[in-house]
């Protein structure tokens, strides 16, 4: 009798039954039913296994025809062709022209050539020497550098020696046309920068990282460099026996960079930079730097910080200090452009109004260890808040915080955004220090803040100033500045910046009032302005310049101010260290923002303002 017994081994969701039968009877039913079962199923099991076979066939087909279809034709054209799927183009950085509404290319790719020798193929003294020497008088070699590539195509083992880097066309057919043995081209793509320095700082340039790739530095080649490199492709081959390729299972094709469009107008930042740079050859000065900026958005028109670079040569820089964006970069003491923040302050708690009158005795001496004094040590008497800005009194501006209070003016002094960053889309931005109006508590005006009501003793970038001036202009409207008008991505999707208010600084009353105060300092203050058609705001500055135990005898001058005050487009600042032929930046930087706004105003074809 059969006993069957029920077993308790299980593989996934299948029971598996073990029966007790005696082995000759277990062994003639199995293969009496395997014979009846494979007669009954051959022709399935064949077809089966042909569909089988057929279905590998059409997936890898479709595997090699259209998944890896790019890939194989490359290697069919050679490992060069496969090196190109695998590194990404970086992407274009763009000026504009809001004239013509054209883009310009201030950075982009262009093809060179790595000249090499494979040295197997010069096989004597004199065939090197030839070489060397026919070599040299293309590139230009000293005898030095001749000599050291005489022992190079020496080796004789090597069959990539690289001779010269960066090789244009028409050099590298000059050496093409002397058919030297052994002499070989590699083509390779290199950033270039097709407008040299203009816009320099903006644009930074692509150097090498800490392990020696290639990666964007400064500007906004190192702000954006994630986007603008892409991503690279991996590949996995091996050697055949006669050296090609064989392509294994992974395969990824690189993804391209993206394209920056940036708010800079060329024509703008060509005409403003070149301003720039008559005003420090004339006055002599250490440095300059500018900005231009629209109020209403934030956008960035243009920058320039001079002394500056070509990003096609960076390395021959004389320091890596003037890489730096000193309009973003470099925090200075402003002097008397900072007058007009404490103003702001005063009139938005309505503490005074621009008639609001004050008598000048000239210094205040109870504050500082040191008193107080006015420029050129003047005593005005009988001002107006208006006069006190358009004779930029020190004293007046004490006066003004210190009916405010500190804790107020320490308040509006942060709500414009000093002592933070500003948060543009640039590399190496910094900030300045305020740190000095919270040195002592309380709301008593001490000489931290009675200093810092006339920007001594506290410092800021020209980025800030012209943000916290932009906000004077645009109703109190405080906006985030950007240089970044879009991103072109290469699958076909596209990324807009938009104008972003950081906050409401001012009431727009109040910033009105100032408006009009600035407008008179214009008017009164600045002949050699000469822009009577308009109504502008503005503002000089002369600062001391920080050192060791006090201030040296050296300023920085500054001139800020914007316009047509009616409807505002641009606002602009522009600086100079150390400058030699004047004395004061009202002499010095009111002609240079007169031709710079001029040309502004007759760029954007604006309408002389009502009234003149």
């Amino acid at each position: 009798m059969e006993h069957a017994q029920k077993g308790n081994e299980k593989k996934g969701k299948i029971t598996i039954f073990f029966v007790n039968t005696p082995s000759s009877y277990r062994t003639t039913r199995s293969k009496t039913s395997g014979a009846r079962f494979w007669d009954r199923n051959r022709h399935g099991v064949v077809m089966l296994v042909i569909y089988g076979m057929a279905l590998l066939i059409a997936v890898r087909l479709f595997d090699l025809m259209v998944v890896r279809h790019e890939v194989y034709v490359a290697l069919a054209e050679g490992t060069q062709s496969v090196a190109a799927k695998l590194f990404p183009n970086r992407g274009n950085i763009f000026f504009q022209d809001s004239r013509t509404g054209g883009p310009y290319a201030v950075a982009m790719n262009k093809d060179y050539f790595v000249v090499f020798a494979d040295t197997r193929a010069i096989l004597t003294d004199d065939t090197a020497e030839n070489v060397a020497e026919q070599l040299s008088s293309i590139f230009l070699y000293d005898d030095e550098k001749k000599f050291s590539l005489f022992l190079a195509l020496n080796k004789r083992t090597d069959p990539y020696e690289p001779v010269e880097q960066k090789v244009d066309e028409a050099t590298k057919e000059a050496v093409e046309a002397l058919s030297l043995p052994g002499i070989g081209f590699i083509r390779k793509s290199y950033r270039f920068y097709p407008e040299g320095s203009l816009g320099s700082h903006v644009i930074g340039f692509v150097g090498k990282d800490a392990e020696g790739n290639e990666a964007g530095r400064y500007g906004v080649e190192g702000y954006w460099d994630k986007e603008l490199a892409g991503s690279g492709g991996f590949l996995e081959a091996a050697k055949s026996a006669t050296g090609s390729l064989i392509l294994r299972n992974a395969f990824q094709p690189a993804e391209d960079g993206a394209h920056l469009f940036l708010t800079i107008d060329r024509t703008l930042q060509h005409r403003a930079c070149d301003r720039l740079r008559r005003a420090m050859e004339e006055t002599r000065s250490a440095s300059a730097s500018l900005i231009i900026a629209h109020p209403h958005t934030g956008a960035l028109l243009a920058v320039c910080s001079l002394p500056d670079f070509d990003p096609n040569e960076y390395n021959k820089a004389d320091s890596v200090d003037v890489y730096n964006n000193s309009a973003i970069f470099t925090p200075y003491e402003p002097g008397s452009i900072f007058k007009p923040i404490a103003m702001a302050a005063a009139l938005d708690q309505d503490f005074m109004t621009p008639d609001t009158t004050f008598v000048d005795s000239g210094s205040r001496a109870e504050l500082c260890t040191k008193p107080i004094m006015n420029a050129g040590q003047r005593s005005y008497g009988l001002q107006t808040m208006t006069e006190v800005l358009e004779n930029s009194v020190n004293t007046g501006m004490v006066f003004v915080v210190e009916k405010i209070g500190k804790k107020v003016f320490r308040e509006y002094v942060e709500r414009f955004g000093f002592g933070v960053k500003e948060g543009i889309d640039l590399d190496k931005e910094n900030t300045g220090v305020i740190r000095t109006l919270w040195e002592n508590k309380g709301d008593r005006v001490d000489c931290y803040t009675a200093t810092a009501s006339f920007g001594q003793g506290i410092t800021a970038t020209p980025l800030q100033m012209v943000s916290a001036f932009g906000a004077i202009a645009n109703g109190g409207k405080l906006m985030k500045p950007y240089v970044v008008d879009r991103i072109e991505y290469p699958n076909g999707k596209m990324k807009k910046t938009q104008p972003l208010e950081v906050r409401q600084v001012l009431q727009s009353r109040s910033a009105a009032l100032l408006t009009g105060m600035l407008v008179s300092v214009v008017q009164n203050g600045y002949d050699a302005l000469g822009i009577s058609a308009y109504h502008l705001a503005g503002k000089t500055g002369t600062a001391q310049i920080p050192g060791p135990g006090g201030y040296i005898d050296e300023t920085i001058h500054s001139f800020i101010g914007f316009g047509p005050v009616e409807d505002p487009k641009f606002v602009m600042i522009i600086k100079l260290e150390k400058p030699q032929t004047y004395k004061y930046a009202s002499n010095s930087l009111a002609p240079v923002f007169a031709d710079i706004a001029k040309f502004i105003l007759a760029y954007y074809e604006v309408p002389p303002s009502e009234g003149n």
